[in-house]
């Protein structure tokens, strides 16, 4: 597993600047991790990146 703390995150252009609830993605070479951009230390969700690819392929 990647060391997440040197990793980027990015949250959506969707998110709000006002302090909502969001979630910002990391990217490293074939899996994806998913944080609460208001606990940018806390618990991580990491998936496959074939994972990710398909639930967003069904949230369309």
């Amino acid at each position: 597993m990647p060391d997440w703390t040197t990793i980027p995150f990015h949250k959506s252009t969707h998110s709000s600047t006002n302090g909502g609830n969001c979630v910002e993605i990391g990217f490293h070479p074939g899996v994806v991790a998913v944080r609460d951009s208001k606990s940018p230390t806390g618990a991580l969700i990491v998936l496959p990146a074939t994972a990710w690819t398909k639930a967003l392929a069904s949230l369309k």
